[in-house]
């Protein structure tokens, strides 16, 4: 049997990002949680992750800086972008900074999943 994915699931959101993080479990997914970009760091920083699902707005450290950090330093092989539906044009600033996709929120977790099966499969 293969290693299970492991996420690291990034959203100041308490409630949405345990919700997340339990559905994600329930797929099979390896899934650590963080509830700030400086969280998500310090988790990066502990073991490198196969996916990283990233809200862009956050207090204090935004989704984008933290793209950036990953990026740099390579802690991460893919990362999803979560967006609201009017910072489309920040989704696509993301993508320019090296994400592999976005998702809008709100959104359907079948969506979630397909997401994350489609960015695995890219080279």
């Amino acid at each position: 049997m293969a290693d299970k994915l492991k996420l690291l699931l990034v959203d100041d959101e308490d409630t949405l990002r345990k919700i997340m993080k339990d559905e994600l479990i329930v797929q099979g997914y390896d899934v650590i949680d963080a509830d700030s970009g400086q969280a998500a760091l310090d988790a990066l920083k502990d073991g490198y992750r196969d996916i990283v699902i990233l809200d862009i707005r956050m207090d204090g450290m935004d989704g984008l800086e933290v793209l950036k950090h990953i990026r740099k330093d390579n802690l991460a092989g893919k990362v999803i972008m979560l967006t609201g539906v009017d910072e489309l044009k920040i989704a696509r600033e993301s993508l320019d900074l090296g994400a592999n996709d976005f998702m809008t929120k709100p959104f359907q977790f079948q969506n979630l999943f397909a997401c994350i099966k489609r960015v695995m499969k890219e080279a």
